[in-house]
C-alpha cells in the first residue's frame, strides 16, 4: 500500500482526487478501498449534469462482499462519468489510480484544502 500516487489528493472516505485542467476534479477509489471491497461487479454512476455539493453521496460501488457510497469532494456538476465501468467494473480492482469513475466541474476549489496528501491518508489507512 506504500505506493500512493503523490500527485493525488485523497478523501477519508477512500476516494483518490485528481485536479485537471478547467476546474475539473477527477474521482476514483483508492487501492485501499477496492481491496476492503473485494471483486467489483457494479458501479452505479452519478447523472450528467446532477449538482452535488461538497461530500454529497453521489455514486455507489458495489462488490461481492459489500456495497459502499461514493462522495463528491467538491461542490459543482457532474460533467463526465466512465461509461466503460458499466461493462467492466473490474477494471478499479485491476488498475484503481488509472480507473476513474467521475469528474465534477467545481464551483469552488477551495473545498479541496480538506483532502489528504499522500503522507496523510497512508497514516490514516495504517490505523
Amino acid at each position: 500500500m506504500s505506493n500512493l500516487p503523490s500527485h493525488l489528493k485523497y478523501a477519508a472516505s477512500h476516494e483518490w482526487i485528481s485536479l485537471e485542467d478547467n476546474n475539473i476534479v477527477r474521482i476514483g477509489i483508492t487501492a485501499f478501498a477496492q481491496e476492503e471491497l473485494g471483486d467489483l461487479v457494479y458501479i452505479e454512476l452519478p447523472e450528467l449534469g446532477r449538482h452535488v455539493a461538497a461530500q454529497e453521496q453521489c455514486a455507489v460501488v458495489e462488490s461481492v462482499k459489500t456495497a459502499s457510497d461514493l462522495y463528491s469532494p467538491v461542490s459543482g456538476e457532474i460533467v463526465a462519468v466512465n461509461e466503460s465501468l458499466n461493462d467492466e467494473p473490474e477494471q478499479i480492482n485491476d488498475s484503481p489510480y488509472e480507473s476513474w469513475i467521475f469528474c465534477v466541474k467545481a464551483n469552488d476549489l477551495s473545498d479541496l484544502n480538506s483532502l489528504l496528501d499522500a503522507e496523510a491518508y497512508q497514516q490514516l489507512i495504517n490505523q
